[in-house]
């Protein structure tokens, strides 16, 4: 489904300029056109409004991959016409994305005999994987609470308020309560003793998140496993865990080896990673592995033939390219775990360099931890002058795309910009981005304080009496007022989801 809006009432034509060498006419622009144009002229119109967008090397809002080897997008390009769900057509490539489950099953630990196959699925990627995790935890839920005589009509999943927009697409296109455990002022992530204390008997699993992508930190699996255990023993419940490393399982694996967040831990049946993130390749492949087949109800996997052959299937979607997962398979085995560390190594210094020159400013706050997703979370210590969000207005200038926004519920007072960190983001670029972010903060300290005299007046006057405004109210006032604006921009373009 496309949910989109007119960028342009005023004009409904596309106006070419070097296309006019081949094309006189303009184009309509949300009609299809009567007539068709030189293959030269489409080309050249499109170029010309694609110069427009950011650059993606610039681009430190995304975690997706926006690099790979020349040799890679040759092999990419080579499979841009192979539907991956023709597996009796193209074996190879469904070979290909059996040896990279089981691969990144080893990595995460699953507890595999010699010649024990693992149990798992490419994915578009990590929605799609959360969605068929999600699933799988809630009929088996359901058929266990079946078996027992017990009602089955209200399951729900306990995470924190930091989790992706997908955990909650999941609980609300597949009926299921989420339950959120709030974060507070300095805690930015899931605190496993009170997400252990909201589970209940109708709780199909509890997500933890392996990188929040607030500020990168990995949440403590370990101690919600233990906590999780003793509670399971007690109440006779067998709740489970799932974890959503789509960031950061890929990292820890080579960084941290000795965290246990993985299948080392009993209680986590599954988990989620994001091929194109850490994983190095380019948007468009997740995966997700399950414990054992046990974790993985037989229902929810269909046989088709008539694509030639019996094939099981367990997707939310049923066509979809075979490149990503190709270039998946190049990565792991053109690196290996050395070629991870290194990578991963260097991401993780590239982000210590930054933090360091944010921090020898003398004015932001770190937010985001050393151990964690290679990325730099900061606030400004003092926004009685001006605050992240004009910050990360004024970057653009530059080129940068430095995302600012406020930490969900009970921190949403709290405003922060975020670096992601990725392969292709040099020491050099770090060192010039922190001399960037130095120019904008001296010309922000040069300009008055426009917005901050509208919005975050010291004083008002009610009832004929002046009222003091603490700096918390005049903080959400502010960032209240440029949260609006930056959407009010963003829903000014076209929208598609």
């Amino acid at each position: 489904m496309v949910l989109s809006k007119i960028a342009s009432q005023s004009d409904v034509s596309v106006h070419s300029t070097f296309a006019s060498r081949y094309v006189r006419e303009s184009l309509p622009r949300y009609k299809m056109a009567e007539n068709s144009i030189p293959k030269e002229a489409a080309f050249q119109i499109i170029n010309d409004e694609l110069m427009l967008d950011g650059k993606p090397r610039l681009n430190l809002a995304s975690f997706v991959t926006t690099w790979m080897e020349p040799e890679c997008d040759k092999l990419m390009m080579d499979a841009m016409n192979k539907n991956y769900v023709d597996m009796d057509e193209y074996p190879v490539t469904t070979e290909l994305q059996n040896r990279c489950v089981n691969m990144i099953a080893h990595l995460f630990n699953a507890p595999l005999g010699d010649s024990e196959a693992a149990v798992g699925v490419g994915t578009v990627g990590s929605s799609e994987a959360i969605m068929l995790a999600g699933l799988a935890f809630k009929r088996k839920w359901q058929n266990k609470r079946k078996a027992e005589g017990k009602p089955y009509d209200k399951p729900n999943i306990v995470t924190g308020a930091n989790v992706q927009v997908c955990w909650e697409k999941f609980a609300r296109y597949f009926e299921v309560e989420l339950k959120e455990v709030k974060l507070r002022e300095g805690y930015y992530v899931m605190d496993p003793e009170k997400a252990v204390e909201m589970v209940d008997e109708n709780t199909i699993c509890v997500a933890a998140i392996l990188g929040s992508t607030l500020n990168g930190e990995f949440e403590d699996v370990k101690l919600l496993n233990d906590l999780l255990v003793e509670k399971n023993k007690v109440t006779g419940w067998d709740t489970p865990i799932h974890v959503d490393a789509a960031s950061g399982g890929f990292i820890a694996p080579f960084l941290w080896p000795e965290l246990e967040w993985d299948f080392r831990l009993p209680l986590v049946k599954s988990i989620n990673v994001s091929g194109h993130k850490y994983g190095l390749v380019y948007a468009g492949v997740g995966w997700v592995i399950w414990r054992s087949k046990e974790d993985l109800p037989e229902e929810l996997i269909f046989h088709i033939n008539y694509l030639g052959t019996d094939q099981p299937t367990f997707t939310l979607n049923f066509s979809k390219g075979s490149s990503q997962i190709i270039a998946q398979y190049y990565q792991l085995i053109r690196l290996g775990y050395e070629g991870y560390r290194n990578v991963m190594e260097n991401c993780h210094q590239n982000a210590q360099v930054l933090k360091q020159g944010l921090e020898e400013t003398g004015r932001f706050n770190i937010v985001s931890k050393d151990i964690g997703v290679p990325l730099v979370a900061f606030s400004l210590k003092d926004n009685s002058q001006h605050n992240e969000f004009e910050i990360a207005e004024t970057l653009r200038r530059f080129g940068w795309i430095v995302p600012a926004y406020t930490m969900p519920a009970d921190a949403q007072h709290v405003t922060v910009l975020r670096v992601v960190i990725r392969e292709d983001f040099s020491r050099t670029l770090a060192e010039r981005l922190v001399l960037d972010i130095v120019k904008v903060l001296n010309e922000l300290d040069s300009l008055p304080a426009k917005i901050n005299a509208k919005m975050a007046v010291v004083a008002e006057q009610k009832n004929g009496k002046l009222i003091k405004k603490t700096a918390i109210e005049t903080q959400r006032e502010i960032t209240t007022y440029w949260k609006n604006f930056v959407m009010a921009n963003k829903n000014n373009k076209n929208t598609i989801c």
